[in-house]
């Protein structure tokens, strides 16, 4: 038997489809790509726009086709959202929502046997513990993703992320201190902490557990050279953990730092909870006390109610902190969020120009900030083929600038001194040395 996976959305899906397709293989199912022939195929969704649900059904679609007898199973945050809507769909055959992807193969096999649609959407609400997808083997060997929290209780107005993912629950200590040596033990050199509030870890556990105390743990860890954060908030960074994170050996000084917008107005429309000036001391504590740090973030433009002013107060904040790469995402309304029933939508034209300007200066920020290495030597991960190129590898500095280099042989997996060159599109040109 084979199965598929399509996976769409953040690294918290990511983590969970490799542990899912680990369950799958257990069970003596083989694993192909999405593009080919499979007797199951597994779509792991994200609802975090409306592109994210239209995608999701676009898969259902696209995998129908390839095999109109295959058994298809919607998973993840909009079949948690929208159970009913898909079931609805012509040729769905299990749909499990955020707490149920342990079960996947049990519902898949059932859905086989019994010929009849599986539905298990428990509410988020209710199911309050860490649903503990756990991997054993991995297919890659150079950077992990490791789950180690989950839900948020944050209830920004745009977001249904709370209504989908429930509140916040955290991986045991233990579960993820033994997950870091089993991944060092298989030569991982990086892992990458994700979470849907990576900020929040410890807050539903038993004493003294933080993000903080799990990050000094990790760092004792023999065999792992990098940690890396996924998104968090920027909050986080007060000047006691600013000052703590600085004596990590292995924390990367890379920081993806959700902004949002640079308007207090806007941020509070939004729920956010800082201000513009919070979120810039925060940046230039951490570039006082770390070398080489590079800060990115998402920014969202058209919420409700940006005036052309707000929008400007935006862009000016944003020219003036200059971040290292920015993610510029065009407001969408969500049905269910506080935003979605604002009365002043804005229109999408001017979204769409807002959206360029931005991603104008994005592109300028990048460059000036990859700029400034270049000629300097930097340890780079490689991790991948550049564009299938045998001799061609890219990779990371621990500041996350991606570099490519010509090598005469492949090193993945391995880290390298490299020199940095010449700027590309969205990357460096290397040398390793």
């Amino acid at each position: 038997m084979k199965v598929a996976f399509i996976t769409l959305g953040c690294r918290v899906n990511q983590y969970e489809t490799e542990a899912m397709a680990e369950k799958f293989i257990n069970e003596n199912y083989k694993v192909v790509n999405h593009n080919e022939i499979s007797d199951v195929y597994v779509i792991n969704t994200c609802t975090v726009t409306n592109v994210g649900d239209k995608k999701s059904r676009q898969m259902i679609s696209k995998v129908r086709k390839l095999n109109n007898d295959a058994i298809i199973a919607v998973v993840g945050c909009y079949a948690q959202i929208a159970p009913e809507e898909i079931s609805q769909i012509d040729g769905v055959d299990v749909i499990l929502g955020t707490k149920n992807k342990g079960q996947i193969v049990y519902y898949v096999n059932r859905a086989m046997d019994e010929k009849k649609q599986q539905i298990a959407v428990n509410d988020v609400f209710k199911s309050k513990g860490f649903e503990d997808l756990h991997i054993e083997e991995y297919q890659d060997k150079t950077r992990a993703f490791l789950k180690i929290q989950d839900g948020c209780n944050q209830f920004c107005s745009y977001c249904l992320i709370p209504y989908a993912r429930g509140g916040v629950c955290s991986k045991e200590p233990e579960k993820v201190l033994e997950e870091v040596a089993r991944l060092s033990a298989h030569g991982f050199k990086e892992i990458i902490l994700s979470g849907i509030h990576t900020a929040s870890y410890g807050k539903d556990l038993e004493g003294d557990w933080n993000l903080l105390k799990l990050l000094q743990k990790i760092d004792e860890i023999g065999g792992i050279e990098r940690i890396r954060i996924g998104s968090i908030d920027p909050t986080f960074f007060t000047d006691g953990v600013i000052e703590k994170i600085t004596q990590l050996k292995k924390l990367c000084p890379h920081f993806h730092l959700s902004l949002q917008s640079g308007c207090d107005e806007t941020l509070k429309r939004m729920n956010r909870k800082y201000t513009a000036a919070e979120y810039k001391r925060i940046v230039n504590e951490l570039r006082k006390h770390i070398k080489d740090v590079s800060i990115t973030t998402d920014v969202i433009v058209g919420f409700p109610g940006e005036t052309a002013d707000e929008f400007n107060a935006t862009f000016e904040f944003l020219s003036e902190i200059q971040l290292s790469k920015m993610h510029i995402f065009k407001y969408s309304p969500r049905n269910g969020t506080k935003a979605a029933e604002m009365k002043e939508q804005v229109d999408g034209n001017i979204k769409e120009l807002r959206s360029k300007k931005l991603m104008e200066l994005n592109k300028r920020l990048e460059e000036k900030f990859m700029g400034k290495f270049l000629g300097r030597k930097m340890s780079v991960l490689y991790d991948n083929k550049f564009k299938g190129d045998d001799f061609l590898c890219e990779g990371y500095t621990k500041n996350y600038i991606k570099v490519v280099a010509k090598l005469a042989s492949p090193i993945m997996g391995e880290i390298a001194e490299t020199k940095l060159d010449k700027l590309a599109e969205e990357h460096i040109l290397g040398t390793v040395e």
